[in-house]
Parts: structure tokens; C-alpha cells; sequence
């Protein structure tokens, strides 16, 4: 068996491509999810209901139908998104676990701040209250979790390991590891999986999306922007991260009650 992809060395930034190189690619992002699997049994998948789809789709062919998945729901995504989480449900037989924000923080918000107060104070307090607080509660759960994290999505990206301690999310008294098999794709290589599979992919992408998130936060692309350049566009590049991935920007936004 090859040497297990589990190291904290950054992804190499290879494109996967065709033939050996793409065979190569796609065997070390199995490799990475059996070594995460095997190491842990307090485990799952993070899907966003986006071109992550790819990440279930590597994932079940490891694991089976049995694979734990969770998605955020941040009651702010496009009807697309919610449709499509049903498809994969369908096409794969799995469950897919919801992880909702707190009712009264969101309730909070929008009375002291209105539905749109991102646009104004920048989108780190609305994230943090509809994602960062439920997946906390989730990850308080697990000793690993798993994402469809890519090196070539942002700058704040580069560099990014398959596999690392969560110093976001971990505490003195709990130690937690994320794993990203993708890390060393690119958005050509995510596609060319796709449809190579044919694996069912969100429809929002036919529309111009190449990121998709919460609906007010996201937009479609040109055909030469940056994938990530739809999400919070009137933000500046190097703070493009909600806080789930905190620990790739060097100012991370504060998680709640940590």
C-alpha cells in the first residue's frame, strides 16, 4: 500500500489533468479519505451543496451509503441548493445531517440589524451566528471531519495540507484533524470528475456560479474571474473565508462562546 497522504506538507499545486497524472490525483484524494476513516471513527463529511459534490461522490465509493455527511443550512441558501441536497440524497441512498443556526441569535440579529446588515458591517457576524455556531456544536462531536477544500480556490487557500490539525475548532481538552483530499485539484479537475462519473451537480452552476453559498452573498462569475470572486464581492479578496476554514486567513473571524 502507498504511503499514507496524512502528512501537514502543503498541496503540491499539480493540476490533475488526463491520463496518469488525473489517475494519480484521483488515487491519492481515495487514499487520504481511507487513511481519515481508518483513523477515526468520530468522523464526517462536510458538503455544501456545491461542486463539493465530488468530495460524496469519492467518499461513498470508500466508504458505502453508510458515510457521515452534514450540511449547513443557514436558512439564507438559493432553492437550488436545497433541491439539490435532495438529489444526492436520492442518488446515493444517504443521509444527509442538517446542521441549523439558533433561532433566537438569528431572530436577534435581523430585529437589531435588519436581513441585509453584511453589506454594511461585513458578513463575519451573520456567519458566525448561521454557520460557525452550528458546526461548532457538530465538531464538539467528531475528532475529524473532512471537506472538499481546494488550494486553487483563493489566495487565502494556498498552501493548503490534505491533511491538518483545526486549530480553529480545536480546544486544550480536544484535539481535532481536518482532512482535504482535493487540496492538490483544480476546478478543471473537479469537473473533469463530474462529468466523467456523471455525477449530479447543482444547477446554479449552469447559471454562472463556480462558488455558491448563502444567496445574498453570492453571485455568478465572468468566464476569466476567480471562482471565489462571486462570494462576498464587495469585500476584499484576503478576508473571502466565513470562518469555517478560519485558520487560513491570519486574522480569523472570532468564533462564538470560544
Amino acid at each position: 500500500m502507498a504511503e499514507p497522504l496524512t502528512s501537514d506538507e502543503p498541496a503540491t499545486g499539480r493540476s490533475a489533468g488526463t491520463g496518469a497524472a488525473w489517475s494519480l490525483a484521483e488515487r491519492e484524494a481515495l487514499l487520504v479519505l481511507e487513511d481519515a476513516f481508518a483513523q477515526h471513527e468520530r468522523i464526517a463529511v462536510s458538503f455544501s451543496g456545491a461542486e463539493d459534490v465530488a468530495l460524496v461522490d469519492l467518499a461513498v465509493r470508500v466508504r458505502g451509503p453508510d458515510v457521515p455527511v452534514f450540511s449547513l443550512d443557514t436558512g439564507r441558501l438559493h432553492p437550488e441548493t436545497h433541491r439539490f441536497l435532495e438529489t444526492v440524497r436520492e442518488h446515493y441512498g444517504i443521509v444527509i445531517e442538517t446542521l441549523s443556526p439558533d433561532p433566537d441569535e438569528v431572530n436577534r440579529l435581523v430585529r437589531d440589524k435588519g436581513l441585509f446588515s453584511f453589506y454594511r458591517d461585513g458578513h463575519g457576524e451573520c456567519c458566525a451566528i448561521r454557520k460557525i455556531e452550528p458546526l461548532t456544536r457538530k465538531l464538539g462531536l467528531l475528532d475529524a471531519w473532512i471537506t472538499g477544500q481546494r488550494a486553487d480556490q483563493s489566495v487565502t487557500r494556498e498552501g493548503l495540507p490534505v491533511a491538518q490539525d483545526d486549530l480553529a475548532f480545536s480546544t486544550a481538552q480536544h484535539r481535532l484533524r481536518k482532512f482535504n483530499p482535493l487540496a492538490n485539484w483544480t476546478g478543471a479537475d473537479v469537473w473533469d470528475y463530474i462529468r466523467r462519473r456523471e455525477v449530479p451537480y447543482n444547477t446554479l452552476h449552469d447559471q454562472g456560479f463556480r462558488s455558491i453559498g448563502c444567496e445574498p452573498c453570492t453571485r455568478p462569475v465572468g468566464p476569466h474571474q476567480h471562482e471565489r470572486e462571486g462570494r462576498w464581492w464587495w469585500e476584499d479578496n484576503a478576508h473571502k473565508e466565513c470562518g469555517l476554514h478560519a485558520q487560513n486567513v491570519a486574522e480569523p473571524i472570532r468564533i462564538i462562546g470560544r
